[in-house]
């Protein structure tokens, strides 16, 4: 591990160099006189409203033009900065293609800015699109697709006071199986409306004795990614509600298998009392799947004793750790995880060859959402045995990061939001030398260089 001072500036001016740009724009997509009913509803719809309506987890609704006007300028705001929707993936490096892509693009951006400047106006009624229809946050959404879940598996409840510290809930459950079964999806979620004011992220650890011919490859005598080398069934948080497997894929479940719970709660002013539950979706018991996948950690920490993380007061500091692949792989995801200081973070692979190739990298990471970047079919890279993953992460201790509760402390490793963390979450399914050559072969490898500014030995 390392910890250094970032000599360039490039990330802190990026949201300055937006707003003085989209003014600007010339685009021929940007319509001169944007209304609410004609130009900006239609975007909402599409990228906002998710969370955005009534009786969801966002402050407001932006579903009519009455909700949305006193929010105008600070929509304005937080659009051009790329603070909303949330997507902190730089687009100018790695892969840029994702099944879950809620980002706006660059004419969007510049409608909702010039809406705004415009003072907002509402546009003609008969311009609305319908009303978009939403799923009961009660159901389960891959209902609609695989049925109603094979398994519903519960922590059991817990009561978080009104005020306190965080807590960290981590209750056992039995996976009640008989047989081996190969999951197909998960879905995960706090189960009521209450306890997801108080649910920061939920992991379901799944313990399991595994054959040696099963074991995770990726597993270490890393004491941090140990824990994760018997599989992770999912993590919770918001924005990640489910997990699908791609076809001839899947997790594999033995008898006697257990869900370990790890359930990060924080005090919101209410003494509330939930459960977290996880919905399986099995494959018919004559369907194998040829692929296993493994939820596995990617640390950007440090290994071996000492502190995994070093992080000085008042500093900008540099973690990296290296990680070899023992096997041929498909990288299914990337979802960064950090806390309050976070920064960036990059997943890059060196090849067998020395050739560098970045994965993905998040240069303007919010604690607030778990953001979990899904590669599309075509778009999920495969790598040889014996590539490095090395991941690199970034944690701003100083006063410029506005959620950093004080640049004056010394920060480690550690469980509680004000400690820090720095790894990768990566489902990561195994494939054989003859499938990844395969794929190598319509596929022609890209060299990728380091973000700019990031780059260096210094």
């Amino acid at each position: 591990m390392r910890t250094r001072r970032l000599r360039n500036s490039c990330l802190e001016l990026s949201a300055v160099a937006v707003l003085l740009a989209i003014p600007g724009t010339g685009s021929s997509a940007v319509p001169a006189k944007p209304t609410f009913a004609k130009d900006i509803a239609p975007i909402f719809q599409e990228k906002c409203q998710a969370c955005h309506r009534r009786d969801s987890m966002a402050p407001m609704s932006l579903v009519t033009y009455e909700e949305t006007r006193p929010w105008a300028k600070a929509i304005k705001e937080r659009v051009a900065t790329r603070q909303m929707p949330p997507w902190h993936l730089d687009k100018t490096v790695g892969i840029q293609s994702f099944q879950n892509d809620r980002s706006l693009s660059e004419d969007q951006i510049a409608t909702i800015v010039r809406w705004a400047d415009a003072g907002a106006p509402p546009g003609d009624s008969r311009d609305m699109p319908p009303p978009k229809p939403w799923p009961n946050e009660n159901e389960w959404q891959l209902a609609k697709q695989y049925g109603q879940p094979d398994l519903i598996i519960k922590s059991d409840p817990y009561t978080m006071p009104a005020v306190g510290q965080d807590q960290w809930w981590r209750p056992m459950t039995e996976i009640p199986i008989t047989e081996a079964r190969w999951v197909r999806a998960v879905e995960m979620r706090p189960a009521s409306m209450a306890g997801r004011r108080i649910t920061h992220h939920a992991i379901a650890y799944l313990l399991q004795q595994e054959p040696a011919d099963q074991k995770n490859p990726a597993a270490s005598d890393d004491p941090l990614t140990a824990i994760a080398g018997g599989g992770i069934l999912m993590e919770w948080a918001v924005g990640k509600q489910y997990d699908i497997y791609r076809p001839n894929t899947g997790k594999l479940l033995l008898p006697g298998a257990k869900v370990w719970w790890d359930v990060h709660y924080h005090a919101v002013g209410d003494t509330i009392q939930d459960h977290v539950e996880l919905a399986v979706y099995l494959y018919p018991r004559d369907e194998k799947p040829n692929y296993r996948t493994y939820l596995t950690m990617f640390n950007a920490a440090a290994s071996g004793k000492g502190s995994p993380l070093d992080i000085a007061p008042n500093v900008v500091a540099e973690t990296e750790n290296f990680h070899v692949l023992k096997q041929a792989a498909r990288f299914e995801n990337f979802q960064p995880h950090m806390h309050l200081r976070g920064k960036a973070m990059l997943l890059e692979a060196i090849l067998p060859d020395g050739t560098k190739e970045t994965i993905s990298f998040v240069n303007n990471f919010n604690f607030n959402w778990m953001n979990n970047y899904i590669y599309t079919e075509d778009a999920a890279p495969e790598f040889p045995k014996g590539t490095v993953i090395h991941v690199k992460a970034w944690h701003d201790n100083t006063a410029a990061k506005a959620s950093n509760p004080d640049p004056s402390q010394w920060v480690g490793w550690g469980d509680r939001t004000v400690d820090e963390m720095a790894h990768a979450w990566v489902n990561v399914t195994y494939i054989s030398d003859d499938d990844y050559n395969q794929w190598a072969a319509t596929h022609r490898p890209k060299k990728a260089a380091l973000p700019f500014g990031l780059g260096g030995t210094n």
